[in-house]
């Protein structure tokens, strides 16, 4: 799996989509961090570590779609990451893809590489026969919405959340 993009007259460099290896563990795992700090703020499961294991797992296991994008010139080093799972609705037997991670460096160019992320997912995707793609996105997360609209992705659910304070302290008894 690979996808390209040139800079044109952006001056950019070019990059490239290719499967995520172990060796891209430690960059994945910090944009697995990211993720968790957008979506989650202070509650954010931070430790690298974890995610780190918990993304090893998925590499090259069958139904899963794991890329990164790096620059052409270096491209053992991520800018970019992408994973979605595939999945089989458990009433309908239907497959599906459950969109789990996008992410992109802070750097020139940054929307041209969550694109070709993007497109590579879709494409996988679609040669892993998966009809049907789902996502989640913090609503504040305006970049992820808008790449997400400009694929034509569509808001299906809204979730609703409150935070309620215990009246029995961290223990549940009063």
């Amino acid at each position: 799996m690979s996808g390209e993009a040139g800079p044109g007259s952006s001056g950019l460099p070019r990059y490239l989509v290719r499967e995520a290896t172990a060796d891209d563990l430690d960059a994945i795992a910090n944009f697995e961090v990211e993720i968790a700090q957008v979506s989650f703020g202070d509650e954010a499961v931070t430790d690298a570590g974890l995610h780190r294991k918990r993304v090893g797992g998925a590499l090259g296991k069958p139904g899963e779609i794991t890329l990164v994008a790096a620059a052409e010139a270096a491209p053992g080093e991520p800018v970019g990451w992408a994973w979605l799972s595939g999945r089989t609705n458990s009433l309908t037997g239907a497959r599906y893809g459950n969109f789990r991670s996008l992410a992109v460096a802070d750097i020139p160019g940054r929307s041209l590489v969550g694109e070709l992320l993007l497109a590579a997912v879709l494409r996988a995707a679609d040669e892993a026969g998966l009809r049907q793609l789902t996502g989640k996105v913090h609503a504040r997360n305006l970049g992820m919405r808008a790449l997400y609209r400009k694929f034509g992705f569509e808001a299906t659910h809204v979730t609703m959340e409150k935070r309620v304070a215990s009246t029995y302290g961290e223990g549940g008894r009063a």
